[in-house]
C-alpha cells in the first residue's frame, strides 16, 4: 500500500470528523494554507487562533478578539459555534500544562464529535498530557518536497528575470543541484537562501549551490546533536583503497532524478572496519565532496542524558534532522563504542542504551529519506551483531594496512601536500621501509622529519623519513594479535577495500601478514 501524504492524511482525519489534531510543523502559513484549501472544499469556515488575536476569520488577518484571546474563554466560543468549521489554534501547546484547560478541552471532545468542526492545534513541538492522548491525533507536517521548492524557485527567477542587473543561469542540471541544496528548508529558509545567494553576486547560477548548502549549516547548529563539516578533502587524497574508491564513484550519481528514473535505488551506506589510522575517516569526509552533499557527524555520546525518556527522544530527533537536510551523508566515527554497551544495557542502564540501539537498526534498515550512513569501526569485537545483519548497509569493507604500492602513493601525497617535489625523495625505499605503518603513521613519520629538517635549518630528504621510521613502533607490532584477529574475521564477512593484498600465512583469503 502506498504511503499517503501528510496533506492527505490530515485531510482524511478532518472528513473523519477526528475532533482533535495536532499538527507539528514550524510552517504555520504553509499549514494554514493547506487548511484553507481543505476548508473550502467542505464549504466550511477557516478560523485562526492566537494568543495576541484571539479567533478571527482566515480572510481578516488584521483583526482582534479581545474576548477570546484566553483560551478557555476560545474553548467555549467554538462549543458554542453554530456553523461548521476548521479552527486551527497556534501554539495552543503552551496552555496543555494548564489542567483547566485540558479539561475544557475533554469535555468540548465529546461536543465536536456530534458537530461538523475540527480543532487542530498547529505548533513546532508538542507535549501530550495524559489526559489527552486517546483522544489527540498526530500529524508531522512534512518539509516542502521538491515540487513546492520548485514552484517556489520558478517565483523568484520570474521576479528577478525582469531586472537587467541580475543574470540567471539555471541548465537543468544546475537546477536539479540547486532544488536539492535546498531540502530540508523550510519555505521561508529557502527563500532567504535563493534571495541572500542572489544579493551576494548579482546573479542565480552553479556557483549558489554553496550558499544554499550554509543555510543548513544553521539548521544542523540548532539540533545540537549533529555536527556539519565543511568537507574540502578529495578522494585522491585518500591513499590506496582502489575497490572502494570505485564503489563510491560509481555512486556518485545516485542521488539525481536521472538515476531514480533508471531504477536505481538510493545506496543506504556502508561500514568500514580496519586497522586504526588506514584512512577510514578520511574517506568520509572525501566521500561528501565527492558527491557534493552536506557531511554530518553524528556523536552517538550526545544522545544520552540523565532524564529518562530523553535519550531515545534525542535519537529520533538526530535522524529527523538528518532527514530534513537529506540528500546528506551521515558520519558515525568509531561506532563500535556508541553502541558497545547494548548486551548488558538491562542491568547497567535500565535498558536505554537497547531502546536507543532499536531506534538506530529500525531506522537504518527502513529509511527511505537519501541518508547515506558512513560508519566506521576498529573493534569488530565490540561490535553488536544486529548492526552486521544484511540490510543495514549496502556493504562492509575491510580497510586493511596499506601494501607496498599504496605506501608509495600514499607517501606522494603527503610529500605533496606539504609542498616538497617527490622527485627528491627516494619513495621506493620509503616504502620497503615502512612495511606494516598506518597511513597515519607514515604521515606523522613526515611530519618528525620535517621537525628535525627544520631545527637544522634545511629542507627535508629522504634521511630524515626514514630515521622517523625506524624510531617508531608502528600499531601492527604493539597490536599485532588484534589486528591478527580482525583480518580472520573479515576474511569472509567483509570486503576488501584494496585489491592489492595478499592472504596471510594460515589464513585462507586475501589478506597481506605484517
Amino acid at each position: 500500500m502506498a504511503r499517503t501524504s501528510c496533506r492527505e492524511d490530515l485531510d482524511i482525519l478532518i472528513r473523519a470528523r477526528y475532533p482533535l489534531i495536532a499538527v507539528i510543523s514550524y510552517e504555520e502559513t504553509r499549514v494554514i494554507d493547506c487548511l484553507k484549501e481543505m476548508a473550502s472544499k467542505r464549504s466550511k469556515q477557516l478560523l485562526i487562533w492566537s494568543a495576541t488575536q484571539g479567533i478571527r476569520k482566515f480572510e481578516e488577518p488584521k483583526k482582534i478578539d479581545e474576548t477570546t484571546r484566553d483560551p478557555q474563554a476560545a474553548l467555549t466560543y467554538i462549543e458554542r459555534a453554530p456553523y461548521p468549521a476548521i479552527f486551527a489554534m497556534l501554539d495552543f501547546h503552551r496552555y496543555l500544562d494548564d489542567a483547566a484547560v485540558v479539561r475544557k478541552l475533554r469535555d468540548l471532545v465529546e461536543n465536536l464529535k456530534e458537530t461538523y468542526e475540527s480543532l487542530i492545534i498547529v505548533s513546532p513541538t508538542l507535549n501530550i498530557p495524559v489526559e489527552l492522548e486517546k483522544d489527540i491525533a498526530v500529524i508531522d507536517f512534512d518539509l516542502p518536497d521538491i515540487n513546492d521548492l520548485s514552484d517556489l524557485l520558478d517565483e523568484i527567477v520570474e521576479v528577478i528575470s525582469k531586472s537587467q542587473e541580475i543574470t540567471v543561469n539555471l541548465t537543468p542540471e544546475t537546477r536539479e543541484k540547486l532544488l536539492n541544496a535546498a531540502m530540508g528548508l523550510t519555505i521561508n529558509e529557502a527563500e532567504n537562501a535563493f534571495a541572500r545567494s542572489i544579493v551576494v553576486d548579482k546573479s542565480l547560477g552553479p556557483e549558489d549551490i554553496e550558499k544554499i548548502l550554509d543555510e543548513k549549516k544553521q539548521v544542523i547548529r540548532k539540533s545540537g546533536l549533529l555536527e556539519y563539516y565543511d568537507s574540502t578533502e578529495l578522494l585522491d587524497n585518500v591513499g590506496g583503497l582502489d575497490i572502494l574508491k570505485d564503489w563510491l564513484a560509481k555512486r556518485s550519481v545516485a542521488f539525481t532524478a536521472k538515476a531514480k528514473e533508471f531504477g536505481l535505488p538510493q545506496p543506504k551506506g556502508i561500514l568500514l572496519i580496519g586497522v586504526q589510522g588506514c584512512g577510514k575517516s578520511l574517506t568520509a569526509k572525501a566521500v561528501a565532496n565527492l558527491w557534493r552533499l552536506p557531511l554530518l557527524r553524528f556523536d552517538v555520546g550526545r544522545v544520552f542524558s540523565g532524564i529518562v525518556g530523553s535519550s531515545e527522544e534525542n535519537m529520533r530527533r538526530a535522524i529527523r534532522t538528518a532527514e530534513s537536510v537529506a540528500p546528506v551523508v551521515l558520519w558515525i566515527d568509531e561506532i563500535e563504542k556508541a553502541f558497545s554497551g547494548v548486551q548488558s544495557s538491562t542491568f547497567s542502564d535500565a535498558g536505554t542504551s537497547a531502546r536507543v540501539f532499536s531506534t538506530f537498526l529500525t531506522w537504518l534498515q527502513e529509511k527511505t529519506k537519501a541518508v547515506f550512513v558512513m560508519a566506521t569501526a576498529n573493534n569488530i569485537s565490540l561490535l553488536p551483531p544486529e548492526l552486521l545483519r544484511k540490510g543495514r548497509f549496502d556493504e562492509i569493507f575491510f580497510v586493511d594496512l596499506p601494501s607496498l604500492e599504496e605506501r608509495k602513493e600514499i607517501f606522494t601525497i603527503h610529500l605533496k601536500k606539504r609542498k616538497r617535489d617527490v622527485k627528491n625523495f627516494d619513495v621506493e625505499l620509503l616504502a620497503r621501509e615502512s612495511e606494516g605503518y598506518s597511513g597515519a603513521e607514515i604521515e606523522q613519520a613526515i611530519i618528525s622529519g620535517l621537525f628535525d629538517a627544520f631545527v637544522a635549518n634545511r629542507d627535508l630528504n629522504s634521511d630524515d623519513v626514514l630515521k622517523s621510521i625506524k624510531e617508531t613502533i608502528p600499531l601492527s607490532q604493539t597490536m599485532r594479535e588484534q589486528i591478527s584477529g580482525i583480518r580472520e574475521w573479515a576474511n569472509m564477512r567483509a570486503r576488501p577495500a584494496s585489491k592489492c593484498l595478499q592472504a596471510p600465512a594460515g589464513v585462507k583469503g586475501r589478506r597481506i601478514e605484517v
